[in-house]
């Protein structure tokens, strides 16, 4: 019969153990942000990739901020006819 009783201590232990998260999980973290780290050490090691360049959204033709431009930036061309 006193193998049937718990202590309140043994079942605490064991409903903290259901709620942690798994070993492989925490380990997948713990990996995660040491990659994330890694990689962030070494992009501040080799600098900025293009220092003169800046990302104002503003363009001349009206055209993607992000991309090559438009004809407007080609004064003199016809855009399509050779």
């Amino acid at each position: 019969m006193d193998e049937a009783r718990q202590s309140p201590s043994s079942s605490a232990g064991t409903g903290l153990r259901k709620a942690a998260p798994p070993p492989a999980l925490c380990g997948f973290l713990l990996l995660l942000v040491l990659i994330f780290a890694v990689s962030y050490a070494v992009g501040v090691g080799a600098g900025p990739v293009a220092p003169g360049m800046h990302g104002d959204s503003t363009n001349r033709d009206g055209g993607d901020p992000g991309g090559g431009g438009g004809m407007g930036d080609m004064d003199g061309m016809q855009g399509g006819h050779g």
